[in-house]
């Protein structure tokens, strides 16, 4: 069985995570990710592996990076993974109630298209029939 290294560089990374180095860049100068320098190079280790992932996670589930921070932050600190587990429960409901109202206001519109456009199909066949 292949052993996974121990650390990896912003290439290695970027391509297994699929982003840019200016994606990882970003997330480092906003705190989320804190690599080893050595020299000018870039060391990650597990944690900042591990971040990563939640943070591409959070953002395909549509968190803000406040958000996202908030939460892994708090696994680090007070009140540790079971105030990091609620805060996120507690998020996970209102973007859920979010995208619910997003998805009715959506099949509304679809709706009113749709009245719209037959409204304008009758016209426009009435005034070719005259």
């Amino acid at each position: 069985m292949p052993v996974e290294p121990a650390t990896w560089t912003i290439a290695e990374l970027a391509a297994e995570y699929d982003v840019t180095l200016r994606t990882i860049r970003f997330y480092e100068d906003r705190g989320l990710l804190t690599p080893e320098r050595r020299g000018t190079v870039r060391v990650y280790h597990p944690r900042d592996r591990v971040r990563l992932a939640l943070i591409l996670r959070g953002k395909r589930l549509g968190f803000s990076l406040d958000e996202i921070a908030t939460i892994v932050d708090m696994y680090d600190r007070e009140p540790g993974e079971e105030g990091q587990l609620v805060y996120l429960l507690n998020q996970i409901t209102t973007r859920r109630a979010e995208l619910e109202q997003r998805r009715r206001d959506i099949d509304e519109t679809l709706s009113e298209l749709a009245e719209v456009e037959a409204r304008c199909q009758t016209d426009l066949n009435t005034l070719r029939t005259k």
